[in-house]
């Protein structure tokens, strides 16, 4: 590289001064958070940028101000991190950060809120009740139908979540009290049989479907992180058109919400053509299994360039 060439490189990253990544934290999901902000920590050092590793588990938050930060690249899944509680203390010691704002990021965790938001506008959800331990089981199976699925309302990778695929009482209780040993407020949510899909959102656009195809159908925790047997398609194989058509309403459904920058929506594609959002991720896991990183190399773009990127909206989101 040539001096001058280099020396614009080294300009262009000084621009961001000094970049806290955010990982780990307190919630459910450390042990993710942790393997997705090394990744993005990695990223953004191999290019130049004065980033450093920050977890809030270790010491408070108004340290960033303290130790010279000017910047934020926010890699805390679930509460405490996801749910618009850190965005809102930033804005407070005013550090831009990256993702949503504080009312996006609250209400694209809470399952429930998401839903009443997406249905009143248009965008397809699963049929769905907030149950609690006085439900009547048999009156639930029969509403919803079966296969259904009981998760916390506030959690994220599948924890707490629940298949069931027989109308059995016992069986119902325990898998709403797994869910309320995560959450006090729990959803039970129609089984879509079908394709399971993401859809990435980086930089107000829609990138290329992931189709995902875990065993026995079941993407849970360990076939989200861990597990070598879940396959990926990127390009998904679908047809051009019914892609596009997807790829159009996610973002639209990330709109609505009020999310901006970046994320990725979970999405099930059923048979007969129609499909269905089930959630709204806004700080997405940024591991080795991960799937907007996948989705961004499908669209010609390197984990260091995505992460620069997500970056750099911080830059145009919050800096006059």
């Amino acid at each position: 590289m040539s001096s001058a060439k280099k020396s614009a490189v080294e300009k262009s990253t000084a621009d961001f001064g000094k970049v806290a990544v955010l990982l780990g934290g307190r919630s459910a999901e450390r042990e993710v958070s942790l393997m997705s902000g090394r990744n993005v920590l990695l990223a953004l050092q191999a290019q130049g940028i004065d980033a450093h590793a920050f977890d809030p588990a270790e010491k408070p938050l108004w340290a960033l101000k303290d130790e010279g930060f000017t910047r934020v690249f926010n890699m805390l899944h679930g509460r405490g991190g996801e749910d618009g509680t850190v965005q809102a203390v930033l804005e407070m010691l005013g550090i831009p950060y990256t993702g949503s704002g504080v009312a996006a990021s609250a209400l694209a965790m809470d399952k429930w809120r998401t839903k009443m938001v997406w249905l009143s506008t248009g965008v397809p959800t699963p049929p769905y009740q907030i149950i609690d331990a006085r439900t009547d089981w048999m009156q639930l199976a029969e509403t919803l139908g079966l296969p259904l699925i009981l998760k916390p309302v506030h959690e994220g990778s599948s924890i707490g979540i629940t298949r069931i695929d027989r109308a059995d009482p016992k069986h119902l209780a325990e898998a709403y009290a797994e869910a309320a040993r995560h959450d006090p407020l729990v959803i039970a949510e129609a089984f879509v049989r079908g394709e399971e899909l993401t859809a990435a959102i980086v930089d107000d656009c829609a990138l290329p479907l992931v189709r995902i195809v875990a065993p026995g159908g079941d993407y849970d925790y360990e076939h989200k992180y861990f597990s070598d047997d879940t396959q990926y398609f990127c390009p998904s194989g679908l047809p051009e058109v019914l892609e596009e058509r997807i790829r159009v309403q996610a973002l639209e459904a990330f709109r609505v919400l009020g999310c901006r920058g970046w994320g990725r929506l979970d999405v099930m594609l059923r048979g007969d053509g129609q499909w269905f959002f089930l959630e709204s991720n806004t700080v997405p896991g940024m591991t080795a299994h991960s799937l907007v990183p996948m989705a961004a190399r499908a669209a010609g773009m390197s984990m260091e360039a995505l992460c620069l990127t997500i970056l750099k909206g911080v830059v145009s989101e919050h800096v006059a």
